[in-house]
């Protein structure tokens, strides 16, 4: 079995990566520390804890921290929906997180499977900045950090030069960028071209499962954002493509070892990933970058991980 440590900002899209990682046959999901990015920190907790109920798991979630290191929250309720989970009728209350604080466990996970495990990060990278900071060699025990975030090649979701888990907190974007870890990045860019429904391709996703509707039903309020303000399509799925490259490798069909700085003081470019794509900066990569993914790789693994389910 594969080790995993999965930090989330969960809401819709989220919630349908945890889903593809929960139930992958032969990764075992050691924690799920939250951290608040999309919707407050107590919402990101209270949908992984209720998304770990419906894959029928028991995997712990652990609460983090509650904002940005050096600057307020702005969540992105606008698009997620306020509950985070498209504000379909959900019953998201009441359940029970793990003891220990997400940045202690993502610390002792790591070291507890030194060499073995894969980092996942689907939301700001403020919980994974302070267990750096707090321990530096965690870097090194670490196999594989496969980050949701930023842009390789293209336009932002959140202002024009950035995606959103970047710019909210991108002093901790910088700190992880430049730790040592063995990023490998999935770009909005990757979600916008590779992991676009149509209602057409929704509607077939649904059909296949009660767990896929699931998965579906939740983007209502991001597939509402998508064709009304970013004018797709449809909804995308950034954190899935970004489980898919973490779970199948040959999901991703491009990649290059480039050097990736983090923008943190300009208002106009904050959050922006600088990718140095014809190394003119003369620094050393930092970062395997993904620039294509395969659509059909990516949808077999996301209904190999829906289908049958109930």
């Amino acid at each position: 079995m594969r080790h995993f440590i999965i930090d989330t900002d969960t809401a819709s899209d989220d919630a349908v990566a945890l889903v593809m990682a929960l139930l992958h046959p032969d990764v075992q999901v050691d924690a799920i520390t939250v951290v608040a990015g999309n919707v407050p920190l107590g919402h990101g907790v209270q949908n992984a804890l209720y998304t770990v109920e419906r894959c029928g798991k028991s995997t712990p979630v652990y609460v983090g921290i509650d904002k940005p290191m050096l600057r307020p929250l702005e969540t992105a309720q606008f698009c997620h929906g306020e509950d985070g989970m498209g504000d379909i009728g959900l019953p998201l209350g009441g359940r029970q997180p793990a003891q220990g604080h997400a940045v202690d466990v993502l610390i002792d996970t790591i070291h507890q499977f030194a060499g073995e495990i894969t980092l996942v990060t689907l939301g700001p990278l403020t919980n994974v900045a302070t267990a750096l900071l707090k321990d530096p060699s965690i870097a090194r025990d670490v196999e594989r950090c496969v980050i949701m975030g930023g842009i390789g090649f293209g336009y932002g979701n959140i202002v024009p030069a950035a995606e959103y888990n970047i710019w909210v907190d991108p002093d901790a974007a910088k700190i992880v960028f430049e730790s040592g870890l063995p990023i490998q990045m999935v770009g909005w860019d990757i979600s916008h071209k590779h992991a676009t429904f149509t209602t057409e391709e929704a509607d077939e996703l649904h059909a296949v499962s009660d767990l896929a509707a699931f998965c579906v039903d939740i983007q209502k309020a991001l597939r509402e954002f998508g064709i009304s303000y970013l004018k797709q399509d449809g909804f995308d799925l950034p954190d899935p493509i970004a489980m898919a490259v973490a779970l199948e490798p040959d999901v991703a069909t491009v990649t290059k070892h480039l050097r990736v700085d983090i923008e943190t003081k300009s208002e106009l470019t904050r959050g922006a990933t600088v990718v140095d794509h014809l190394r003119v900066s003369g620094r050393e990569p930092n970062a395997d970058v993904v620039l294509a993914a395969s659509r059909e790789r990516f949808l077999e693994t996301l209904n190999a991980a829906v289908r049958d389910k109930k």
